[in-house]
């Protein structure tokens, strides 16, 4: 974590004190180093912890940094048991720290930042896998109409929509350049979403470094970063977070190249095999497809990172290596379309 930047911490306490039942300050702000787009702090206080969100300052793309949303879903979620956060109170005044924010409670546990789980011992570490398969079946088992979130997407279309969507706005953020794989991908993948659909609420995001471990036992305590939550395809969210399989350990907790037997972890092939097993499945075809789109969706999502770099308004320390890394994701996207073909 970082000292937080200039935000107003006496406005801050004083519409906290109105607002959030219990709070006694006074309070101390810490950045935290990770989280690419939304600024998140851990607010001190005598008596308690809490975790702050806001939108980021400056000029914003459209339909970014929306944590309203993410304060509904944590909302939603929290009601019906779902391992989150407790969402506490969301202020969409700017005039308090200068952008809309929220806070929610402090989950105390486990974060691990490398997918191998080096921290853990060998004979632990597939329990570990285990639980996040588990946590993000459950997530593709809820009723989103049942939970208050029936209109939290559009329902259908969501490999188009979404395809749609990064390319616009890879193609509208000039200030951050082009990609010829990109461009490439731009072109293949909307001839070749694969037939029938589903909707669930997905997360976005669903890797280990935005999990919170018990402390002690291999089972989620809560799953933070919802900024990218949606109603969409469940295989567009697993197949993000099984990617890690694919990807290198540079900026995500990648594991290509891991020798994942001696590590104690599962295959690709076998935790694919546990979801299928837990969401009632026969295998996934087009599982080729749905990686280099996701490759191709975080390859955007880091091109977004540059963008916001050049214009200055990035809001983690890790931003320039973020950005520097838009070509390896596109060229990876590409090969999986390669491989799919081969």
């Amino acid at each position: 974590m970082s000292t937080a930047p200039a935000l107003d911490v006496v406005a801050l306490e004083c519409w906290l004190r109105q607002n959030l039942a219990g709070f006694r300050g006074p309070c101390q702000l810490q950045q935290f180093s990770g989280g690419q787009s939304n600024p998140t702090y851990r607010l001190s206080t005598p008596e308690r912890d809490y975790v702050l969100r806001r939108k980021p300052s400056g000029e914003l793309l459209k339909g970014a940094h929306a944590i309203e949303r993410e304060f509904a879903v944590i909302s939603a979620l929290g009601r019906v048991g779902f391992p989150v956060p407790a969402a506490l109170v969301m202020c969409e005044d700017s005039g308090v720290v200068g952008t809309p924010f929220y806070v929610m409670e402090f989950v105390d546990g486990r974060i691990f930042w490398d997918a191998r789980l080096e921290t853990l011992p060998v004979v632990d570490r597939a329990a570990y896998f285990d639980a996040m398969n588990a946590t993000i079946a459950r997530l593709h088992s809820l009723d989103p109409a049942a939970i208050g979130l029936a209109e939290f997407g559009r329902p259908g279309n969501y490999f188009a929509r979404q395809i749609a969507r990064w390319s616009r706005q890879y193609q509208q953020d000039e200030q951050a350049g082009r990609d010829e794989w990109l461009d490439r991908l731009i072109d293949w993948l909307p001839q070749n979403i694969p037939p029938g659909d589903e909707t669930t609420l997905v997360h976005g995001d669903f890797r280990c470094d935005n999990l919170v471990f018990h402390p002690i036992e291999p089972h989620v305590i809560a799953v933070l970063d919802w900024e990218l939550s949606t109603l969409g395809h469940p295989l567009a969210d697993f197949t993000y977070h099984a990617m890690m399989y694919r990807v290198p350990p540079t900026i995500v907790t990648g594991l290509a190249g891991a020798d994942l037997a001696a590590l104690g972890l599962p295959s690709e092939r076998q935790y694919v095999a546990a979801y299928c097993a837990r969401t009632g499945r026969d295998g996934i075809p087009n599982y080729e497809f749905y990686i280099a789109y996701n490759l191709f969706r975080f390859a955007a999502i880091l091109h977004g990172i540059r963008g916001r770099l050049a214009r200055g308004t990035a809001s983690s320390a890790n931003a320039e290596q973020a950005a520097s890394n838009v070509g390896l994701f596109a060229r990876l996207a590409w090969q999986q379309v390669e491989r799919g073909a081969g």
